[in-house]
């Protein structure tokens, strides 16, 4: 569960370099059995050596490029190296072996970095469609580029990973693939030309930090991102603020262990989504549409409670309240959409958090990945749920969200969840149709 911090430190900060041996796999995984398609809204792209190969011939030298260094392929940014990790492709190796060591390409699973491959593992474990993030190298919001120091080649280099993302990784597959462009977060009139350019050509989805003021930037309370605001709103472009995007994650002591970080890694989604709420966006454009992005659910009802009690005691901050004319809570339930990878609780408080802005991830192929058990999770966590409101949540949410096709009805019909409840509808039809 990295943070974009780790993209933002050279191999000399984080990694070591661990024996020189051959990683291992676990044997390979039979097909699920299908209980509903999801639409995953958090996995992970992998970038390829041609990455930059857009950027404008005069910058091209200085754009990053993959090196080897010692026999380990590594991205070369500026002065840094930024070595592949074992979080980038965790995807069917031990648990043992999830460490951060420099890794090769043959030490991933092929679906990691291939789409042909990565179609037939989603088929594996009974995912429709995937909506995915950089890699750590590049940060959640590509925090690693823009930080660039010329900004001209900066801002060349988010246009083209951009251009890599929708041309060649989702246009590879485009009905299972949903592009998510990066934003340019040194200038907002630029990153909003980034979301006008794209929407022209269907992307509704962008990766933003979920805390500009923690990367250096002007704050979301400041005026400061107004063109990228309006851009999203007036595009329906989602704006996903995948936790650790800000550089940091919850760690209470400066010796907290990372099993302390990963228990606590929601924490980073409370913060968010208040903060956001205060920031007066969504009043501003009251149709923009923003995603936690692993983040979890089960916490929402909790920030509900306390967002009724803040609202109970407004007239103690009357300077604050004057500009929030809508209750904090209907803004949270309006503009706000949160993702689960495993929330047992959070689907059992339908009452406080909407069925219409839930969904779901796999996180594939990083640590926290359920697959390729994916479709036994998610049934084991739904399956009490009327069939209508398991669709919202497995995929129909993410397809209106994203403008991304529904599974075809074919593939819904295979599914044990909707075949089955196609056959009860056809019979029950049959039934009243007798005399």
């Amino acid at each position: 569960m990295p943070s974009d911090l780790e993209a933002s430190l050279s191999d000399t900060d984080i990694f070591t370099v661990g024996p020189d041996h051959e990683l291992s796999f676990l044997p390979e995984p039979e097909p699920r059995d299908v209980w509903c398609p999801v639409i995953s809204v958090d996995d992970h792209a992998f970038e390829p050596p041609t990455l930059f190969d857009r950027v404008p011939a005069r910058l091209r030298d200085e754009a990053p490029k993959l090196v080897q260094v010692e026999g380990r392929p590594a991205w070369r940014v500026g002065g840094k190296h930024f070595f592949f990790t074992g979080m980038d492709g965790a995807a069917n190796r031990p648990i043992s072996e999830w460490r951060s060591v420099k890794m090769r390409m043959e030490d991933y699973r092929r679906s990691v970095y291939d789409t042909d491959a990565r179609v037939q593992d989603m088929d594996l474990a009974g995912v429709w469609a995937s909506l995915c993030f950089p890699s750590i190298t590049w940060g959640f919001a590509g925090t690693t580029l823009s930080r660039i120091p010329d900004p001209e080649l900066a801002y060349a280099c988010v246009r083209s990973y951009n251009d890599w993302v929708v041309e060649e990784w989702a246009g590879s597959h485009p009905d299972r693939l949903i592009p998510c462009q990066i934003t340019y977060l040194r200038d907002p009139e630029l990153a909003a030309k980034e979301i006008y350019r794209n929407a022209e050509r269907g992307v509704h989805a962008v990766s933003f930090t979920e805390n500009p003021a923690a990367l250096g930037y002007p704050s979301v309370h400041s005026d400061h991102w107004e063109p990228f605001w309006r851009a999203c709103a007036e595009t329906e472009t989602a704006i996903n603020l995948h936790i650790g995007s800000s550089g940091r994650i919850s760690c209470p002591s400066p010796d907290s262990p990372v099993p302390v970080q990963v228990a606590l890694f929601p924490l980073n989604g409370i913060e968010t989504v208040v903060d956001w709420i205060f920031s007066g966006i969504p009043l501003r454009y009251p149709d923009i549409h923003i995603v936690l992005s692993e983040a979890g659910i089960s916490w929402v009802p909790m920030v509900v409670e306390r967002l009724h009690r803040a609202y109970r005691q407004r007239d103690a901050e009357p300077e604050v309240w004057a500009a929030i004319n809508t209750h904090p809570v209907d803004v949270l339930r309006r503009n706000f959409w949160f993702t689960s990878i495993e929330d047992p609780s959070a689907f059992r408080r339908l009452d406080v958090i909407s069925e219409d802005r839930m969904m779901l991830e796999v996180d594939f192929p990083h640590t926290d990945s359920s697959w390729p058990d994916s479709q036994s999770l998610f049934r084991s966590e739904l399956e009490s749920l009327p069939t209508e409101t398991v669709k919202k949540i497995c995929f129909g949410n993410a397809a209106a969200l994203y403008h991304h096709p529904e599974p075809p009805a074919s593939v819904q019909a295979a599914s044990t969840l909707l075949g089955a409840a196609g056959q009860a509808t056809d019979a029950d039809s049959g039934a009243r149709s007798r005399p």
